[in-house]
Formats: C-alpha cells, sequence, structure tokens
C-alpha cells in the first residue's frame, strides 16, 4: 500500500479510507468512520520552512499548495478546494514562471511551515511561564519527593522561563518570589468556597485598578520571576515548606482544596500578558475533600467513587465537580494557557473529574502510585529537558481545516476545544469538539495527535462528487508559537480520490488502514462510553465487526467454512477483539482516575502508539532465534525463552522458568556463559530504547515466570489454554485463569455470525 497506509509520511496524517466512497449512503456502508489522524507539528526532516506568510485564496481561504492549477502567463492560480480564480499578488506575478516557482507549489511539498516572526520580535519574546501548584497534604517521605522533583526542574529551566509557586493543603499560599524582605512572604486563600479570577487579582493587588498605578514595574513579577533570579528564594521556600499543619480527626481524610488552588493559579496567570504561553504544573496527592471540585466527603468510611458508582448515579460529588472544572478548562483556554496533572497516589485524586480541563488545554497528564516512582520522576523532568529528550512544548495553537465541497467535518477527538468558527463544511452530526471549522490548542508538542471526523454531504447520485473531479482535497493549517517564542503555520495539503463504484470495491479495499481503523474505533467508543448512557461498547464493537466481516468477507452464504478476508482486512478482528479486553472497555478492574487517565493518552498518541495500547507487541528472546515478534498468545511462554511485551503504560520482561533458574544461579557471571549474559541484557536494551522515547515514561516490570509480577503479562494474553483445556497444552506454557473467549472461538463465532443470510 505504500506510504499511504503505511505510516504518516511527511504529512502526519492517517486515514482509515484512504478511497472515498461518493455518498452518504454508500459512506454508511463502509461501517468504519471516514477519518483522518492528524499529528499536526510532527518534526520531519523534509519539511521545508518558508520565511513569509502564504497566499489564501479570496474565496475559502485554503492557501496555495501543490495541488492548485497554475496559469503562468495570466499570473492566475485556481484554489483546488474550491475553483476559484485568484490573481497571483504583484510581488509573485513579478518574478513567478514555470521555470521560478516559489516553494509552496514544489510538488512534494505538501506539508510546509512557514515563519511568520520577524526576526527582531522573537528576540522581545518573553519566556513562557511554569507556575509549580503543590499538593502538601502528603505524608513525610512524598513531601521530600515532591521538593526534590522541584529542584531538579529548577536546576533544568530555561534562564527566561518564569517561575511561579503556590503550595496548598487545608488553604492555599501563594508566595511572592520577587519581595526585598527577608522573610517569606505569602498570601493566603481560604479553601472552603470559590474564588473568582476578580477577587484573586484584587487580592494579590493584580487588577488593573491597583495594579498598574506604578507603571515601572508589571507587578505580576512579583509571583513570576526569570528561573535564574528566582532559584534562591524557590529552594528557601522549599526548605521551610512542610506537609500541611491542619489537625486532621481519626477516621477523617486529610482537608485538601485542590479546585480552588488551581483557580487561584489561573486567576494570577490572567495577570500575565496576553499570549504569554504559561503552564500550571499541578502535583496532587490525594482527593480533593474540600471546597468547590471536591471529589469525596473528608470521611474516611466513605469509599471514592467507582465505575459502578457511576453507572447507578451514586457519585453525589462527581457532576458538579465536572462542572466546576468544565468552567476552569473555559477559562483557561480563554486565556490560553494550560493545566498539567501529576497525580501520584495510592487512592484516586479525582483524574476523571480534571480530565475534561487537562483535555480541553492539551495538558500533560501522568499517574502514578508515589511521587517517589521512576513513572512519576523520569516523566516531570522530562517536561523540563532539552536536545532530542526534549518534548518540544509549543503553546497558543489554532488548527484550521478546510475540504472540498461535499466534505462536512462532524468533529475532532483530542486534546483541543472548539473555537465555534462556523462555515459551509460543518456536519449536522458532532463528535467530540464539534460545530466549527478551527479549534484552539493552548498546549501542542510534537507527539500530539488529533483524530477528525468527516461526513459526505452528497446523498444523492445525480451530481456526486467525483463527476467534477476525481479528486476530493483536505487541508490542515496550524499556527502556533514555538519554544523559541517564533510564531509558526504549518501548511498540510492532502489528496485522496472518490470511488465510483460501490462497497467491496477493489480500490476502497486496497485503501483501507486496519491499524487506523481500530484506533479511531477505539477512540469513539471510549467517546461513547463517556457520553451516552446505559451504551453497551462491546456489543456495539460486535455488530460493527460482523457488519465490516459480512460486507468484506468472501463466503458462501450461510456456510462459515468457506470465510475469507482480503489481507487488507485480515488484522482488523484481531484489534477489536484486543480492544473489547482492553482497559478502554472492560473498566470494572480500573478506577475512574485509571480510566480517565487511559483514554487522555489514547485520545492524544499517534497512531502507531495507540495501536501498541490496544494490541501490545510481544517479542521472544532465545538461544536458538534472533530475536522475533511472537503471537500474543499464552502458547508464546515457554521456560527457556525471554519475553518483551510493551503495552505502552508498561513494558514487562517475563523470564521463563528455565531462564530465571539459570539467572538465580548466577551462570551470567561466568566467562563460559557470555551467550546467556547477552540473552539476558538484550531485553533489557530493548526496554531502555522503549522507555527513553515516550512520555509518560512506562512502568518497567521485570519479572519470572509463576511470580506475582506476571499477572502485567498474563492479562494481556490470549487465553488459548484455560483451566478448561489444560491437558492440550505444551509443555513449560502456562495457564490462564480465566472464562474469558479466545482469539479462535471469537473468530469461529464471527465467521458464522458474519455468513449468515
Amino acid at each position: 500500500m505504500g506510504e499511504i497506509g503505511g505510516g504518516e509520511g511527511i504529512d502526519g496524517v492517517r486515514m482509515t479510507w484512504n478511497a472515498w466512497p461518493q455518498t452518504k449512503v454508500e459512506a454508511s456502508k463502509c461501517v468504519i468512520p471516514i477519518a483522518a489522524s492528524i499529528s499536526p507539528i510532527r518534526p520531519h526532516p523534509d519539511i521545508p520552512t518558508l520565511p513569509y506568510a502564504p497566499i489564501r485564496c479570496k474565496t475559502c481561504v485554503a492557501a496555495l499548495n501543490p495541488f492548485s492549477r497554475v496559469d503562468y502567463t495570466a499570473k492566475i492560480w485556481i484554489c483546488p478546494l474550491c475553483f476559484q480564480r485568484n490573481h497571483f499578488p504583484p510581488h509573485y506575478a513579478s518574478a513567478i514562471s514555470e521555470t521560478n516557482i516559489p516553494g509552496e507549489l514544489y510538488p512534494h511539498y505538501t506539508t510546509v511551515d512557514y515563519s511568520l516572526t520577524p526576526p527582531s520580535a522573537s528576540a522581545s519574546v518573553s519566556g513562557s511561564v511554569c507556575l509549580f501548584v503543590v499538593d502538601t497534604c502528603l505524608l513525610e517521605e512524598e513531601m521530600e519527593f515532591v521538593k526534590s522533583a522541584v529542584r531538579r526542574a529548577m536546576v533544568s529551566q530555561k534562564e527566561n522561563v518564569m517561575v511561579g509557586f503556590i503550595s496548598y493543603g487545608t488553604q492555599v499560599h501563594v508566595h511572592e518570589l520577587g519581595f526585598s524582605d527577608i522573610i517569606n512572604k505569602v498570601y493566603i486563600f481560604r479553601g472552603d468556597k470559590e474564588v473568582t479570577k476578580d477577587q484573586v487579582l484584587d487580592q494579590l493587588a493584580l487588577s488593573t485598578k491597583t495594579a498598574f498605578s506604578k507603571p515601572a514595574t508589571n507587578p505580576v513579577h512579583r509571583f513570576l520571576l526569570p528561573a535564574s533570579d528566582c532559584e534562591y528564594t524557590l529552594n528557601s521556600i522549599l526548605d521551610e515548606l512542610d506537609t500541611d499543619q491542619w489537625p486532621v480527626p481519626p477516621g477523617s481524610r486529610s482537608l485538601r482544596c485542590t479546585g480552588v488552588a488551581l483557580s487561584v493559579a489561573a486567576g494570577l496567570l490572567a495577570a500575565c500578558t496576553p499570549g504569554t504561553a504559561a503552564r500550571i504544573i499541578a502535583l496532587v496527592g490525594g482527593p480533593c475533600t474540600e471546597g468547590p471540585g471536591t471529589i469525596v466527603s473528608k470521611d474516611l468510611s466513605d469509599p471514592v467513587r467507582s465505575h459502578k458508582d457511576l453507572d447507578k448515579d451514586a457519585a453525589p460529588y462527581f457532576h458538579k465537580a465536572v462542572k466546576y472544572y468544565d468552567s476552569l478548562g473555559k477559562q483557561l483556554v480563554s486565556q490560553g494557557h494550560v493545566l498539567d496533572l501529576f497525580a501520584s497516589a495510592l487512592d484516586q485524586v479525582g483524574v476523571a473529574e480534571m480530565k475534561v480541563a487537562v483535555e480541553r488545554t492539551g495538558g500533560l497528564v501522568v499517574l502514578s502510585e508515589s511521587f517517589g516512582h521512576s513513572v512519576f520522576k523520569d516523566s516531570f523532568i522530562r517536561l523540563f529537558e532539552e536536545g532530542d529528550q526534549s518534548l518540544r512544548l509549543c503553546s497558543n495553537g489554532t488548527l484550521e481545516i478546510y475540504c472540498s465541497k461535499n466534505i462536512k467535518i462532524q468533529g475532532i477527538i483530542g486534546p483541543c476545544t472548539s473555537l465555534e468558527k462556523k462555515g459551509v463544511s460543518i456536519a449536522d452530526t458532532v463528535i467530540g469538539q464539534g460545530n466549527t471549522m478551527a479549534w484552539k490548542m493552548c498546549s501542542l508538542d510534537r507527539n500530539t495527535n488529533l483524530t477528525v471526523y468527516f461526513d459526505i454531504s452528497s446523498s444523492d447520485r445525480s451530481n456526486p462528487p467525483g463527476t467534477m473531479n476525481p479528486q476530493l482535497y483536505l487541508q490542515f493549517l496550524t499556527s502556533y508559537q514555538n519554544p523559541e517564542g517564533e510564531v509558526m503555520l504549518r501548511v498540510t495539503t492532502v489528496s485522496r480520490k472518490w470511488v465510483e463504484s460501490g462497497v467491496g470495491s477493489e480500490e476502497l479495499v486496497q485503501g483501507f488502514d486496519q491499524e487506523t481503523a481500530a484506533v479511531v474505533m477505539a477512540r469513539l467508543c471510549s467517546h461513547k462510553m463517556e457520553m451516552e448512557e446505559g451504551f453497551d461498547a462491546t456489543r456495539w464493537l460486535d455488530r460493527n465487526l460482523i457488519r465490516i466481516c459480512s460486507k468484506f468477507g468472501d463466503y458462501r452464504k450461510d456456510d462459515p467454512t468457506s470465510f475469507s478476508l482480503n489481507l487488507c482486512f485480515s488484522l482488523f478482528p484481531q484489534f477489536i477483539f484486543n480492544l473489547r479486553r482492553s482497559q478502554f472497555v472492560q473498566v470494572f478492574n480500573n478506577s475512574p482516575d485509571e480510566t480517565a487517565y487511559f483514554r487522555m493518552l489514547l485520545n492524544r498518541e499517534n497512531i502507531t502508539n495507540a495501536a501498541v495500547m490496544i494490541q501490545p507487541s510481544l517479542i521472544s528472546y532465545s538461544f536458538n532465534s534472533p530475536p522475533s515478534p511472537a503471537l500474543l498468545d499464552v502458547a508464546s511462554i515457554g521456560a527457556d525463552r525471554i519475553l518483551l511485551l510493551d503495552s505502552y503504560f508498561s513494558v514487562v520482561i517475563f523470564h521463563g522458568m528455565t531462564i530465571a533458574q539459570w539467572r538465580n544461579m548466577g551462570y551470567q557471571n561466568q566467562p563460559e556463559h557470555e551467550a546467556f549474559k547477552q540473552l539476558l541484557e538484550a531485553p533489557q536494551q530493548e526496554a531502555q530504547m522503549i522507555i527513553h522515547d515516550r512520555f509518560p515514561v512506562p512502568r518497567l516490570v521485570v519479572c519470572d515466570q509463576h511470580g506475582s509480577q506476571a499477572r502485567f503479562l498474563l492479562a494481556k494474553l490470549n487465553p488459548s489454554s484455560t483451566y478448561n483445556n489444560v491437558n492440550e497444552m505444551a509443555a513449560g506454557s502456562d495457564v490462564i485463569f480465566t472464562d474469558d473467549v479466545n482469539l479462535q472461538v471469537f473468530f469461529e463465532h464471527l465467521q458464522r455470525l458474519a455468513v449468515q443470510s
């Protein structure tokens, strides 16, 4: 299938269907939605940067691109999306000719970066802002981990980054970093009632009434200072910072006012110059029990809400907290600021409620069980790193999408917010952030990925789009501010083909991207589980899979043995089998916080990473063969093998029984067993390479067959051997104690249902 389906290529775009049906009816017969997964600013060495602004079409505002038809004698270009004829501006018209064309018309430059900041301006751009918001209702040991993480972050900060510090427990403490006195100056807010942005600005003497009486100094610099200027001050604040001293009666939870603390932080950032890239970095170690955003009562005998409570509407605080964080998210989006959440606790902290504010602002989220865990420590420092480890966090992004006639946009699932910009290509049905042609991304990085769902508006065959032009066009325009402060615009224009004949046509089938389709279905399914009451995810997935197989399978009616699937679809049923068993659909084993965390990452990672979340990869290491992919099946376990499982959130190195015994006897330390030493090291090195490139940093589990940690591997494997068929198994493999259907039985059911007349 070449570059179109195989990878994201230079454009960072992958589609479920790379050939599009021409009518709404034909599109609905395709079962899998027409969708594009886009990585708006993914770096690629072949993308050119042009030092000027693009030329735009006077009708549809799309940018000049390689698909435009150009009349060099008349100095006119025709927009491929709306067919409008446009005159070139004078500075182009005087120089343009068939032998002298601008970069954006080169046939292979379908993606181009424009630098919109004059060099002088980018030098004067003030740095970004990092506002740390630290929970102090922690155990002494956890508090020390937090302090050392913030200290490490300060050392790694760039000099021009402005830093602020807020700590909270029962009350919120805003620390003034720019004071001249010896004593630490703190502003205190009560934690039990809501504070508005204006109240925050008033109390901190930052409102316009008080703030600009002395024009010489910007008063917000009492609280936000360049990292290099306040390192000493912040270190002394951290030295004195103690765990929350408010008394906690026996049988009670700590009084923790997370909601108010984040509100105060958002209010403080409102005093920044508009357009400043600012992030609230929240380190939260337990549930909010005080003031707005509360997720559980103070009484320890009341458990934190579970999925069952949410289903039965028995979580009294949930909807109110979500509403509160929704309005906080809207405030942050309007200011262009970001909420990053680092939640580390054995119990839940409210990620499920805060999800809306984190996701809408494009914030990062990391969930771990302790601030001392490598998942937190390594991920947290990655936020501030430079060089090839840098996340390249960009800010103030907007995405606009322009399409050929007859294509409508239903919406986007991913880390963005609808800007409610009206236009002709808005569909009637909405998926995710819809009713718009433009979206805001307060933060985006090289990994950010969005899924756009499309609809075909032409319902009849009288004037299908392909009769005018066999090609369709989509253009994505992403403007953003890079870490150096320059304003960039990336324009990506892609073209695909309309297909005339209906479902089952060779062109349609060959253009199916099964990996993208699996991820698009997973995102849609998770979204429906959150939005639609009583939605049965497993039935929905099963019904769609049966429809796909009966539409695109090859079989004789009512004869399951005759069933076969084209290679372009052959992996799809297996993806759906693993999706049905995954943490995105089966939530009973996870808390609402974990489910929210998994779904946020599913929605923002590229297709390759998201596919690994749904269907982990398994590599087998043994003496008699080089490392090779293994079936995600319990039969892959062998006493003389090492398995490496990558399920995105964790990386598991699993030693078979014999390997573990040899290792415990120390064979790897004897010179004559050099090969065994290398066998033990190979999966470790591969695991480190996976961890090096990933955010959040995955949990590394090293375990042995029959050990307690082996569950991390067994939970992900197809249970082809269970206690029901234990006598049929190969020696040295393992048994999974489950009543789950295995892949083979699932396929048999699927074939039977797909061929039914």
